[in-house]
């Protein structure tokens, strides 16, 4: 949704934030994918009800997936933060109402992320099966923690990327903006 909105905001904020939004979801959902499946190995099912309380027998799984899970939502400072504001910010010049509307979007996304980590890694434990789940493993950590850098680096330095992005989306644009220019008379 926030690639197809910065697209047709048509503007360098917006393209260059569906661009970004494309990269931090790589990584982020990437990362989600892994996480899921490590734990899909445990216990072969990925069904949220049966789960609960993960947190307390897998305490640096559960960090590691809230810190993608936050990434994924937006927080400040991760990847997925910078992508959304400048879509919105390409969205809010193009149409307040786009603005709200994706807007909106980021609220969801949160209310979503947050309602199944908060089932799956809080509370009781709801299977006794779950209270002796392993953490991560070395191999399992050393695999997750690169995507969880990334997504660290790409909040914090975004302009590593977005320099790169930047001058194909001006090229994308600048055909546009002499047409526009000269529909307009200037």
């Amino acid at each position: 949704g926030f690639v197809v909105l910065g697209i047709f905001s048509f503007t360098p904020a917006g393209l260059d934030g569906a661009t970004f939004v494309m990269l931090a979801h790589g990584v982020s959902t990437g990362a989600l994918f892994m996480l899921a499946g490590i734990l899909y190995e445990r216990r072969h099912t990925y069904e949220i009800s049966e789960f609960g309380g993960l947190a307390t027998p897998m305490p640096v799984y559960a960090a590691l997936f809230l810190f993608i899970v936050l990434s994924s939502v937006g927080l400040p400072l991760l990847n997925g933060f910078i992508g959304e504001f400048l879509v919105l910010s390409g969205a809010f010049r193009a149409s307040a109402s786009y603005g709200i509307l994706g807007a909106t979007g980021v609220i969801w996304s949160a209310c979503y992320l947050l309602w199944m980590y908060q089932r799956v890694f809080f509370g009781k434990v709801t299977h006794a099966v779950n209270q002796e789940l392993p953490d991560l493993d070395l191999r399992e950590r050393i695999t997750l923690w690169p995507t969880a850098a990334a997504a660290l680096v790409m909040g914090v330095a975004p302009l590593v990327w977005l320099n790169a992005i930047d001058p194909a989306v001006q090229s994308a644009l600048a055909p546009f903006t002499q047409m526009a220019s000269k529909l307009v008379g200037k």
